[in-house]
């Protein structure tokens, strides 16, 4: 162990507070309170949250804990190995598929892109290029957090890679993005593993498969599925209906499907920070067992404590958010340092600092997700059709977007004389609410994938801790013909949606149903809506879900409660921190999260901040869609993978804790596109991509000045 790593052990050993709510945590920070020469022994204890756990080992060769032995070629291969039996996979296969899919939805894996060359299993932790398939032997432990309920049922993974070292311990949190499966954030646990430290992942209590209600079958905590009854309290979810509520809901509304981040009734944001330490702990406990010193009664002696293990808080996008809250809720010494991407940060409701780029301020700035999620699901789909040229604009809903546009201007939302006028006033109101022009490109792809009608629907029922059967704002999930009718999901989906599945539809077979439509419950994207007799992508429901921001009846009240749950207090408690963020971001724009974040940290904490706020220009939060040249052209030619610095970040919060470098100061990262021909950019290369600098030049400082953070044009 290096001296600097002794010092900061010494350091963290007293003065700690300790909240009495979570048991194991406080029995981690005594044990770290005590001296080296105690001659007490702490016998490791199962943290009181841990309802259950197995474990699985891996030789690195036929399997492995970052690829499921399917290493680099098999990852980068367009779809896993087929299951013997489609509809019967094992959890074995579903976790090859899992770990396939999840990889694969973070990250650019095209050669052309950086797979292989800059990132992926193949590039060692210096950075090397090497030539083999990257796989990492180690075991991997699956746990479960609960409350006694059976209802919460938080996913927990720990991975520890064959290389860990128990004289040099170290744990890297990797919670999952997006409202996936516990092996969602893989692509960050990669870094970890290759470090040789044990990888701490949740599912954050959200879960990627559903439960089909027309079957009443619900997913495993493995991912294999069970009917409602024989899972009993093991489902890792299933909607809360009696049984004759859950018969109306077949005789009305056939064939729909529940999910657990929208409809679990427990609003797990407010959450994801405690399951994030309860990922750490379980961490702390599963290497204490394999490592710890036996007693002649079989149990272990603790000896990887807090004290003397390296903790860094990362993961993208909520994943990235969720390690922030678990750096806010830390009192009890557990993590070091935060290293994270593109992080769903809410602000607090009364904002005491502001941000500005270059002399300009925002109008609007630092707004919950639910408040700018809803504007992007009211005004891209007309707001798109004033960027021509957008990247991967898919053009199928031109009339529709355009019927929206006129649907706007019927309710007084937006004005002009014809749809170009209207999508210029559309665009202009997105800009007035916090996103950058950087992002106008980006509006268009966004609203035809559904991405910002599938957030608001499911955050909104999830902050509302809507029922299933409440159908909030005439939302539901289905499967649905190709007219657009719901309809039965394929059983073959529905067996591996676990592993295929994203959490939040239009997913692994099932989409967005507007179960208010003109003429019957239609897919969202083909109904029409009742208010004005027209296709314009259920305009209706896009407002419902707004209005629920600022309305007064007991739905409205409910997510605004849900809302105040999740957010956070900027106190970061002086640990090193990097946020990594593209400027071009349109799901989670930075006026509304890392800039005011930053200045919140700087305010709350002063002089003890230890926070590098990293600003990259040419990146957004999609990195896969660069990797989708035939789909989505212009990704590729416009934007360069963020991924490649979430890496960075980590390096430079290792580097920091372990050997003591300074970390590089907040700046604005000028990238460089790929350029070429949309659809067939040229190779990425270094220069793409240049590091973070040292010092940065003035014109590239972000720097605060009073209560204002002040980033450069």
């Amino acid at each position: 162990m290096s001296p600097s790593h002794f010092s900061r052990a010494q350091t963290r050993q007293g003065g700690r507070l300790i909240p009495l709510s979570l048991l194991a945590m406080a029995a981690m920070a005594a044990l770290a309170a005590c001296s080296k020469s105690d001659e007490s022994i702490e016998i490791n204890l199962k943290p009181d949250f841990l309802a259950s756990m197995k474990s699985a080992s891996y030789d690195g060769n036929s399997d492995d804990l970052l690829t499921a032995g399917l290493g680099k070629t098999g990852l980068a291969a367009a779809a896993p190995p087929a299951y013997a039996d489609p509809l019967k996979p094992t959890a074995a296969e579903l976790r090859r598929s899992a770990i396939h899919t999840n990889y694969r939805a973070i990250v650019d894996m095209t050669a052309n892109g950086g797979y292989g060359l800059l990132y992926g299993p193949n590039v060692g932790a210096d950075g090397t290029v090497g030539s083999g398939e990257g796989k990492i032997a180690g075991t991997e432990y699956i746990g479960v957090s609960d409350d006694g309920s059976g209802e919460r049922n938080v996913s927990l993974m720990v991975q520890v890679p064959a290389s860990f070292n128990p004289a040099e311990p170290c744990i890297i949190t990797a919670t999952s993005s997006g409202s996936r499966s516990v092996y969602g954030a893989i692509s960050t646990g990669e870094w970890g593993l290759k470090k040789g430290c044990a990888v701490a992942y949740s599912d954050k209590g959200t879960h990627a498969a559903g439960h089909d209600l027309a079957t009443d079958t619900v997913p495993l905590i493995d991912g294999t599925r069970a009917t409602a009854s024989a899972a009993g309290t093991g489902a890792a979810f299933k909607a809360k209906l009696s049984a004759a509520e859950l018969a109306a809901i077949n005789s009305a509304t056939p064939n729909r499907l529940a999910f657990k981040h929208a409809h679990s009734q427990r609003n797990p944001e407010k959450d994801w920070g405690t399951f994030t330490l309860h990922a750490v702990q379980f961490a702390f406990y599963v290497l204490n067992e394999q490592f710890g010193e036996a007693q002649s009664d079989g149990r272990k002696r603790v000896t990887i404590t807090p004290a003397n293990t390296l903790v860094i808080a990362s993961s993208l996008s909520n994943g990235g958010g969720a390690a922030v809250a678990a750096a806010e809720l830390d009192n009890a010494g557990l993590i070091d340092g935060v290293a994270v991407s593109e992080p769903a940060v809410q602000m607090p409701s009364s904002l005491t600092v502001s941000v500005q780029r270059g002399s300009t301020t925002p109008k609007t700035f630092g707004k919950p997700l639910y408040d700018y999620i809803t504007q992007a699901n009211l005004f891209q789909n007309c707001a798109g059709l004033a960027t021509v040229g957008s990247p991967g604009a898919v053009g199928a809903y031109g009339a529709w977007n355009a019927n929206r546009c006129a649907a706007l201007k019927a309710k007084g939302l937006i004005s002009g004389n014809n749809t170009a006028e209207l999508a210029a006033d559309a665009l202009q109101k997105l800009r007035d609410h916090g996103w950058e022009a950087e992002s106008d490109a980006l509006h268009a792809s966004h609203a035809d994938y559904e991405v910002s009608a599938a957030v608001a629907a499911t955050y909104a029922m999830a902050y509302s801790r809507a029922s299933v059967k409440d159908k909030l704002c005439g939302y539901g999930f289905a499967a649905a013909t190709a007219a657009g009718l719901p309809t039965v999901v394929a059983p073959a989906a529905l067996a591996d949606m676990f592993a295929k599945g994203n959490g939040v539809p239009p997913s692994a077979g099932v989409t967005l149903i507007n179960e208010n439509a003109l003429g019957g419950p239609a897919r969202n994207q083909f109904s029409i809506s009742a208010s004005n007799t027209v296709p314009d992508l259920n305009t209706d429901g896009a407002k419902c879900l707004r209005d629920l921001l600022t309305g007064t009846d007991t739905a409205a009240r409910a997510v605004q409660t849900g809302v105040d749950e999740t957010r956070r207090n900027g106190n970061l408690r002086g640990r090193p921190a990097v946020i990594v963020h593209g400027r071009n971001d349109a799901l989670l724009p930075v006026n509304h999260t890392s800039r005011p974040y930053t200045a919140l940290n700087k305010t709350v904490e002063g002089a003890a901040s230890q926070l590098s706020y990293m600003e990259v220009t040419n990146a957004q939060h999609f990195d896969t869609f660069i990797g989708l040249p035939a789909a989505l052209p212009g990704y590729d030619s416009r934007y360069i993978p963020l991924h490649v610095y979430l890496n960075r970040a980590l390096d430079a919060v290792y580097d920091k804790l372990k050997n003591g470098k300074a970390l590089p100061p907040s700046q604005v990262v000028r990238t460089t596109p790929r350029g070429g021909t949309p659809g067939a950019a040229p190779a990425i290369t270094a220069a793409n991509v240049p590091a973070f600098a040292a010092t940065p030049a003035a014109a590239d400082a972000i720097t605060m000045s009073g209560s204002t953070l002040r980033v450069p044009d």
